[in-house]
C-alpha cells in the first residue's frame, strides 16, 4: 500500500497567504512526527505530493525547497519516520497537469515506483484539490480539516475525516476493517 501525502496543512502549519520560504519558517504539525513513524510501519511506500506555486513565482528556487525538504526529512527519520519521494509542483498556472487536483506527481510516483496500486493506496490531505486528486485516481481519501474546518462529512470525495495525520495514523486499524 502507498500513503501519498500533501505537505502544507498536513506535514506542517500552512502559513495563511504565503508560504513556507525557508527552514526557519517550517513547523511540523502538532503530532506528526510521532504520525510518521506509526506510518511508516503500515506502508510500503510513503511520498509526499505538494503544490510549490512559490517557485513558479520566483519567490523560491529549487535549490531553496530542497533544503527546506532535506531538513524535514532529517528530522523525520530521526523520529523514526520516513518518506520515500517528494514530488512537487512549480507551476503558477492550475491547469497544468502536474498540479493537483491533476494526476502527474502520482504518475511520475508510479514511474518511480512501479509496484504502486493505486486503488490500493490513500490520499491524505487537506483542500478538496488533494480530494480530487485521489479520487480521480480511485484512492481511499483522509481529510484533514486544517484549511477547511467546516467542511462537512459526508461528502462525495471524502472517505475518512480526521483532526490531524496522528489521529489518521491511530485510525489505521479501523480502517482497514473497513
Amino acid at each position: 500500500m502507498t500513503l501519498f501525502l500533501d505537505r502544507d496543512g498536513v506535514i506542517n502549519d500552512e502559513i495563511k497567504g504565503g508560504y513556507v520560504l525557508q527552514w526557519d519558517m517550517f513547523r511540523f504539525s502538532d503530532g506528526v512526527l510521532q504520525a510518521l513513524s506509526i506510518l511508516h510501519h503500515h506502508f510500503d511506500r510513503i511520498v509526499i505530493v505538494t503544490n510549490q506555486r512559490c517557485i513558479g513565482r520566483g519567490l523560491l528556487t529549487p535549490a531553496g525547497l530542497d533544503n527546506i525538504h532535506s531538513h524535514m526529512l532529517a528530522e523525520i527519520r530521526q523520529h523514526g519516520g520516513r518518506i520515500d519521494k517528494i514530488y512537487y509542483c512549480p507551476d503558477v498556472d492550475n491547469d497544468s497537469p502536474c498540479r493537483k487536483p491533476q494526476n502527474g506527481m502520482a504518475f511520475q510516483a508510479k514511474e518511480d515506483f512501479p509496484e504502486i496500486d493505486f486503488n490500493q493506496s490513500i490520499m491524505v490531505g487537506n483542500t478538496m484539490g488533494d480530494m480530487q486528486f485521489g479520487r480521480n485516481l480511485g484512492m481511499k481519501t483522509v481529510f484533514i480539516p486544517s484549511t477547511l474546518p467546516d467542511m462537512q462529512v459526508p461528502h462525495p470525495l471524502i472517505d475518512q475525516r480526521c483532526d490531524s495525520l496522528l489521529d489518521f495514523a491511530r485510525s489505521l486499524p479501523s480502517l482497514a476493517r473497513q
